[in-house]
């Protein structure tokens, strides 16, 4: 199947923004007892909430979810009954093996007399990422319909409802007394409109520089706007902030998300030829094959290696200090290494044998795009090659190679024709 290498790409970039991001503003500081606290950065150093603009990806998260289903909603042979079974499965089944592990890690926890404190934190920060699943969920299973509407209407169109429910929420927040419990519709309406973008580029409506231009700078003026009026800088949330761009969604995240996709449109031609070298198109598809699952175990693995390491009762400074000054924040940057190499062995491990092999059901080797391939096709299988025997020679039985090309192929095609048949 051929894919957008340059999707691809805003899918790499939007995991590793959010991994990247909760890993930098997620302090968990050592206390006296043992335990650990969950602290943030941006609440002593709030001039970094700027660089939450980049690091905020879930808007091309979503994007890049409506592109890929709706391209694969396109292809499938079968009913869409089919289709969202095996698309649930496949986001569903690494949560399922989360939960299973994680609670049995926190029995093992429990059991060797870790504080109360550490379980708790351990527990808020592996469940916390599991809420993008029912809004993605929701919006997979309606992705025939999101296809049809966007089709008739347009996305803009499509779009404002959408946009409305987000301001009219927001409006609300200010206006009811604090502590008032609002529904989370913003949960779903927010993301729908990066969502409907994804659907909407992969039915070809979004191609073309003017596309990219137009998001990227109506983005930009609407999050101006949004500054003005008194919308918080940080796009994520901040400890102790009376209001939250992100929980719930606010108008800012919305107008955020289509800046992030108008821009990563303007960058397609420059994406796609970074693609064709051999390095950044084997990392581009090992993080795609693996997205689900970086997601998930990020925080898990961050709270491991900080909890193991705080057994020895030193505190080391970026992994068990309070996130209180500059520094805290460069030595946080030199344990990005390990703990990246500690998320590559858990999704590694964790993965399916036939991906770890680079090998598809029925036999056929997955050959990875590299240095030289096709900027528009992201994994190509092919059968093995047959060895197959000429039964028009005489003498002792002959194997011959057989040669499969496209006609599209013109370097493959001349190989094959200087080929005995």
């Amino acid at each position: 199947m051929s894919r957008d290498r340059a999707v691809d790409a805003l899918r790499a970039y939007a995991i590793g923004g959010v991994v990247l991001g909760h890993w930098l503003v997620t302090g968990l500081v050592l206390a006296g007892d043992g335990g650990l606290h969950q602290a943030s950065p941006l609440t002593a150093l709030p001039d970094l909430a700027p660089v939450t603009w980049v690091l905020q990806t879930l808007g091309l998260f979503f994007f890049t979810a409506g592109f890929g289903s709706t391209r694969s909603l396109a292809r499938h042979p079968g009913g869409a009954g089919g289709w969202l079974a095996g698309r649930l499965r496949r986001l569903l089944l690494p949560t399922v093996a989360l939960l299973g592990v994680g609670a049995a890690v926190l029995l093992a926890a429990t059991v060797v007399g870790t504080s109360d404190d550490t379980l708790a934190v351990a527990l808020r920060l592996a469940v916390s990422p599991l809420w993008f699943l029912l809004p993605l969920v929701v919006l997979v299973a309606v992705t025939g319909p999101l296809r049809v509407a966007v089709r008739r209407w347009g996305v803009a169109r499509c779009g404002t409802p959408l946009v409305a429910v987000v301001a009219a929420a927001d409006l609300a927040v200010r206006l009811v007394p604090a502590g008032t419990d609002l529904p989370p519709v913003t949960v779903l309406a927010a993301w729908s409109v990066p969502y409907l973008l994804g659907v909407a580029h992969a039915d070809g409506r979004l191609d073309g520089r003017r596309a990219g231009g137009t998001l990227a700078a109506g983005g930009a003026v609407a999050l101006a706007a949004l500054l003005a009026l008194g919308y918080p800088v940080s796009a994520v949330g901040v400890p102790g902030a009376g209001v939250s761009n992100l929980n719930p969604p606010s108008l800012l995240i919305v107008a955020l998300a289509i800046t992030q996709v108008g821009l990563g449109l303007l960058a397609r031609p420059a994406l796609q030829r970074l693609l064709t070298r051999p390095l950044p198109g084997r990392a581009v598809t090992e993080v795609n094959r693996s997205a689900v699952r970086i997601y998930l175990w990020h925080q898990p693995v961050l709270v491991a290696v900080t909890a193991l390491t705080a057994r020895g009762g030193l505190a080391l400074p970026g992994l068990h200090t309070a996130p209180d000054d500059p520094g805290w924040v460069l030595a946080r940057c030199c344990w990005l290494p390990l703990l990246a190499m500690v998320l590559v062995t858990v999704v590694t491990v964790g993965r399916p044998r036939s991906f770890r092999r680079g090998v598809r059901a029925g036999g056929e080797r997955c050959r990875q795009p590299g240095g030289g391939g096709v900027a528009g096709r992201s994994a190509e299988c092919v059968p093995s090659t047959p060895q197959v025997y000429d039964h028009r020679r005489s003498g002792p039985p002959d194997l011959q190679e057989v040669i499969a090309v496209r006609d599209s192929d013109p370097p493959s095609r001349g190989r094959a024709d200087g080929q005995t048949r």
